[in-house]
């Protein structure tokens, strides 16, 4: 019997590259949790993995520097090499620069925290944050911090922007995965992808942190399915009513703005 999940079955790898594919997902899976890391019976679980074989893999993610474990706590986290290969990579992609004026207006005028996601497969990641001057900030999420598709407002807005097949697809392979993240549940992901298509905007009501919501809206490129989305988030209180809709406004304002910038610089490159 294989150890991955029938769940992974659409996409499962070519022969002779399951160990990639196993390794890679680990390390997504431990990034997906950010600071509190995975146990390694969390590991085996969430991917469905028999424990000898979650075992292999976390130890020889270990032994190449990718994951490191609290002694204390036993979690395992990212390790210095994904940060070193980050840093070798960054210089490739700009996106976080250009994407940097429309994050600091949208923190100084909202007062809020912004962040900026990116999808990568089956997740959506934050590669960037900033936070406004109101004295009580919402910090959900980390940079390099991930989560399924449709788990705050910004990756629910690259979800629902996804073709139809593609997302129920996406929906399905991370059913399991959802419980994971606070409040989080099909239910909740189904409620709020039928909000967020009445109001024209993703939206995320106390989903994930009790007494913190958000609003996201996809960048959409000139060709083919958004790949990032700026969100903004803050106290419950604040995202409510008029002032949502304010801020969904300004929110729109900017974002369409940027696609406008982003247009003009990949033209430099035809």
């Amino acid at each position: 019997m294989p150890d991955l999940p029938e769940r992974n079955a659409v996409n499962a790898p070519p022969l002779g590259t399951q160990s990639i594919h196993r390794a890679v997902t680990v390390l997504r899976e431990v990034a997906a949790h950010g600071m509190k890391g995975l146990r390694l019976s969390d590991i085996a679980d969430a991917l469905a993995l028999e424990r000898p074989t979650a075992h292999r893999i976390v130890k020889g993610l270990v032994a190449q520097g990718m994951l490191m474990q609290n002694r204390d706590t036993r979690h395992y986290h990212l390790g210095h090499v994904v940060y070193e290969l980050g840093l070798a990579a960054s210089p490739h992609f700009s996106l976080r620069e250009l994407c940097q004026p429309t994050l600091q207006t949208l923190a100084e005028k909202s007062g809020d925290s912004v962040f900026l996601m990116v999808r990568s497969g089956l997740d959506a990641v934050c590669i960037d944050l900033l936070e406004g001057g109101y004295p009580i900030q919402t910090r959900t999420l980390e940079i390099g911090g991930r989560r399924p598709l449709g788990v705050g407002a910004g990756s629910l807005a690259l979800l629902i922007s996804l073709p139809a097949e593609e997302r129920a697809r996406v929906m399905q392979t991370n059913a399991e995965r959802l419980a994971t993240f606070g409040n989080f549940s099909q239910a909740r992901l189904e409620k709020a992808i039928a909000a967020s298509a009445e109001a024209g905007y993703a939206i995320n009501e106390e989903d994930v942190l009790p007494g913190v919501s958000a609003i996201g809206m996809s960048i959409r490129p000139r060709q083919g399915v958004p790949y990032a989305a700026i969100s903004i988030a803050a106290i419950e209180s604040r995202l409510s009513g008029a002032r949502r809709v304010e801020m969904a406004k300004l929110l729109q304002k900017e974002v369409r703005s940027l696609e406008k910038k982003l247009e003009a610089e990949s033209q430099l490159w035809e």
